[in-house]
């Protein structure tokens, strides 16, 4: 009988290398000299991370000085409710479909989800890629098909190909509807914010998201590091992927360095993905967006480029943004910059949860609420 193959990340899940790992963790930690208030905090910039974290119960095996936050790795979460006023606009009108990732149904807008207006009689459909709308677009010529374009680097090389795929078509009908948002300079606004005493959070080093690092490069987070004198290090998602992260950043705090280093080398290139950067520099160009719990950020979002802005949402149904209105009793914006935990927000677990979500951190799959929820065990 032949062997079966063994799974390609099972030495990335090793248990006797987490182990060893852990060990180096705890002698590193003990080395360290003490810190302002009596922890090491790395933030992690990813969605994916905080789950994976959570599942594999990793904060409880760190030592105690060492402390994980969450920060605004979740694109659906750091959407403002402007951004979902909008899209319940555009649902609300006559010939008009919606088109969207799942993760954005139960989002609340100011008054309304877009799963509620759907129950009321509007076009909302869930795609699970941007060339799915393209072809609804083409499926349904007499209705105008707008794609929810929601998502950091990782996702706007596939929008952006839409985009192309669409212009060369000549699809009439199909427009995006453009929220996608940068994460090196919110991870500096992050950082300006501390600087300047307006947050409470205070940070150490990085766990700089795979994802969206396979798309711009371990290089971009150069400017950060430099900038703040930081430590960022990529990580992947596996266990030992983490706890190597987490050792190199510690490591660096150790030596008083403050760089960027690559620890995901099976998927992050240095310079990243030249394809798939090439088309959304193609596509779009790089403007101010709106954070949610953030506030606007220079240089953080992606707007259609003059040639390409006939499939711009925004401007062909002349929409304009406006500040929506948050529920009283949601704290997605603090738990998005770091500054509390999800349980520290009254409305966690008693009046916010992922049946009755009020914000997007308990909605999202990516989101720090819904993986706490998931892992009661996760805090310390």
């Amino acid at each position: 009988m032949a062997d079966h193959p063994t799974n390609v990340y099972d030495r990335f899940r090793d248990p006797e290398g987490a182990r060893a790992l852990l060990a180096q963790v705890r002698a590193l930690a003990e080395a360290l000299p003490p810190s302002p208030d009596g922890r090491y905090q790395l933030m992690e910039v990813c969605g994916t991370h905080t789950h994976a974290i959570a599942r594999l119960g990793l904060r409880q095996l760190l030592p105690p000085v060492v402390r994980l936050l969450s920060g605004p790795g979740c694109p659906v979460c750091v959407t403002p409710t402007g951004d979902v006023d909008l899209a319940l606009e555009l649902a609300g009108r006559s010939g008009v479909i919606v088109a969207t990732f799942g993760d954005m149904i139960r989002v609340p807008g100011s008054e309304h989800t877009l799963a509620d207006v759907r129950a009321q009689g509007a076009r909302v459909e869930v795609v699970y890629s941007p060339m799915a709308a393209l072809d609804l677009a083409a499926a349904n010529p007499d209705s105008q098909v707008v794609f929810l374009g929601v998502g950091f680097e990782t996702t706007a090389p596939a929008i952006a190909g839409t985009v192309v795929v669409a212009h060369e078509r000549q699809v009439p009908n199909f427009t995006v509807l453009c929220s996608h948002k940068l994460i090196p300079p919110a991870m500096e606004a992050l950082l300006s914010d501390a600087a300047g005493g307006a947050a409470r959070v205070r940070l150490d080093g990085f766990l700089c998201p795979g994802h969206v690092s396979a798309v711009i490069g371990a290089a971009a987070y150069v400017p950060v590091a430099e900038r703040f004198h930081i430590p960022c290090v990529v990580a992947g998602f596996e266990p030992l992927d983490i706890l190597r992260a987490v050792h190199a950043l510690l490591r660096q705090i150790a030596e008083g360095r403050a760089e960027v280093e690559n620890a995901y080398e099976r998927t992050v290139r240095w310079e990243g993905n030249p394809k798939a950067r090439a088309v959304i520099e193609r596509v779009f160009e790089v403007g101010e967006s709106e954070w949610r719990g953030i506030g606007p950020i220079p240089g953080s979002g992606l707007q259609f480029r003059p040639e390409y802005a006939a499939f711009d949402a925004a401007q062909r149904f002349g929409l304009e943004r406006r500040p929506g209105r948050d529920h009283a009793a949601c704290h997605c914006g603090e738990v998005l910059r770091g500054l509390i935990d999800p349980p520290e927000c009254r409305a966690f677990r008693e009046a916010c949860t992922p049946d009755r979500p009020l914000g997007p951190c308990m909605v999202s799959s990516e989101g720090a609420c819904s993986a706490w929820y998931k892992h009661p065990t996760l805090g310390r």
